[in-house]
């Protein structure tokens, strides 16, 4: 049994050219224009918190990977290849979705080489349960609201500076999600809590 690993919670999101549309304040009469490209460029980025199963004393930590396009197989691999390094020395039990990248014959078989991982899966569509999707949310509703980018580098780059300034305010709680998916089990998610989040937890 493991007692001491960290915990950490793996989600991904996107960037785009396509600025996040937010209300803001102008003048009565006057409404406030956003000029952009009409450009869906994207990149891709992943962010891993992790929590410290048995000592809360050593803090948040906080993991950032962004690369162009979309995270396939050999991306997310990558991924956590640098989380490897980041939690070097240390025992990781890593809780994500059911993406399917997440779980494939070529992940599977990476993993199982790992003697520092090991994975558990979230239910599905239980966004919150993972404490990233806060992270996403509050980049696209507050710091990145409105912003108009000419260039994809330049959204990226405000991104990961804006993800510099969120490493110092780490304290979120579980929250429920705006809205829900037809296909949430609440039953399975009720389970989960209940019974594999405790043993998650305590790094078994």
């Amino acid at each position: 049994m493991n007692t001491r690993a960290w915990i950490v919670f793996l989600d991904e999101s996107g960037v785009s050219l396509l600025p996040q549309i937010r209300r803001t304040y102008s003048p009565r009469g006057r409404t406030p224009l956003l000029r952009h490209r009409l450009n869906w460029k994207r990149a891709s980025m992943a962010g891993a918190l992790g929590y410290h199963s048995t000592d809360p004393d050593r803090g948040a930590r906080l993991c950032f990977h962004l690369k162009p396009g979309s995270y396939d197989t050999d991306g997310l691999i990558e991924v956590l290849e640098q989380m490897k390094v980041f939690y070097r020395g240390e025992r990781v039990v890593l809780v994500r979705d059911g993406l399917s990248a997440h779980w494939s014959r070529a992940m599977r078989a990476w993993v199982a080489e790992q003697d520092w991982l090991t994975l558990e899966r979230l239910p599905a569509y239980a966004p919150e349960l993972n404490p990233v999707e806060l992270l996403w949310s509050s980049l696209k509703k507050r710091e990145l609201a409105n912003l108009a980018g000419d260039h994809l580098a330049g959204v990226a780059l405000s991104r990961a500076s804006v993800w510099r300034l969120l490493t110092g305010r780490l304290g979120w709680s579980l929250q429920r999600p705006e809205r829900r998916a037809v296909e949430r089990d609440e039953s399975e998610i009720a389970r989960w809590i209940a019974h594999e989040w405790p043993r998650i937890k305590k790094g078994r």
